[in-house]
């Protein structure tokens, strides 16, 4: 009662809050890996066969059940956000609200990509009752090509998340200090690939991209894995700032239990 007491006063998190808040943050962000890996097999169909549209091999429900996790990927990755913000604040307000913001742009850019899948899945059925196979196919290539480029933005702005986040972490000490040089490393790793495909000097899934996307990838894992099954270090400086708070919160929470009790109480009279 007494942690609630102090951080419901104070705005600030307290032990117990930021040890649900790293559990909360490290579920969404391994959510984000259960979900996402499995999309781009599901959705192999749309990608790989440029006559999908007209009728041909794959499941319309494999398509749209792939395109739901990468609904369910956008949502985790502001929820990590979301999550993490009230307690990194503390080392960094603007950091903590650009990387919330980063976020919320990347998954606004994915779902651009997400309703282009649906787009051709439905435009499927019109192509199978005899609407023009040439026009169809050439929406679907279309709408394609802006689902690649949508992911390809929207996936390359981990490499912004990387830099904001794995600095507050690093400078924080909140995990070791090892899982955000990871990020840290990757995010101008991952910046350069971005560019040059931008550029059109590599493309995804080659040499560059592999060497860029690595680290990001083990960067956002093992934060997963960690805030999931350790917490936030006990040791960081905010941790044991709230450690404090939630000492101060007994310590007030008994003064005021004393000075209760003592109201109305006569004070003893002086010898004459």
């Amino acid at each position: 009662m007494a942690l609630n007491l102090r951080s419901s006063a104070t705005g600030q998190p307290s032990m117990s809050t930021m040890r649900k808040t790293a559990l909360v943050a490290g579920i969404l962000y391994l959510a984000t890996f259960l979900s996402s890996i499995p999309a781009v097999f599901l959705q192999g169909a749309v990608f790989n066969d440029p006559n999908f549209i007209l009728g041909g091999g794959g499941s319309d429900t494999l398509v749209r059940f792939g395109a739901l996790l990468d609904i369910v990927n956008g949502l985790t990755a502001i929820g990590t956000a979301v999550a993490l913000y009230s307690v990194v604040k503390r080392q960094h307000e603007g950091l903590a609200i650009g990387f919330v913001s980063s976020r919320l742009f990347e998954a606004a850019t994915l779902f651009i990509g997400i309703v282009s899948v649906f787009a051709i899945v439905t435009l499927r059925h019109t192509g199978a009752t005899g609407a023009d196979p040439a026009t169809l196919i050439t929406i679907q290539r279309s709408l394609l090509a802006v689902r690649d480029w949508s992911f390809v933005l929207g996936t390359g702005v981990p490499a912004l998340n990387a830099f904001l986040l794995g600095w507050l972490m690093y400078r924080s000490r909140l995990v070791p200090r090892a899982i955000p040089v990871l990020g840290l490393i990757g995010a101008p790793l991952f910046t350069s690939w971005i560019i040059g495909y931008i550029f059109g000097i590599t493309e995804g899934g080659s040499a560059w991209h592999a060497i860029a996307v690595a680290p990001i990838f083990f960067w956002e894992l093992s934060l997963g894995l960690w805030m999931t099954f350790k917490g936030f270090r006990k040791d960081a400086p905010l941790m044991v700032e709230a450690a404090t708070e939630a000492a101060e919160a007994a310590s007030l929470v008994d003064s005021a239990s004393v000075t209760r009790s003592s109201i109305g109480v006569p004070a003893k009279a002086g010898v004459a």
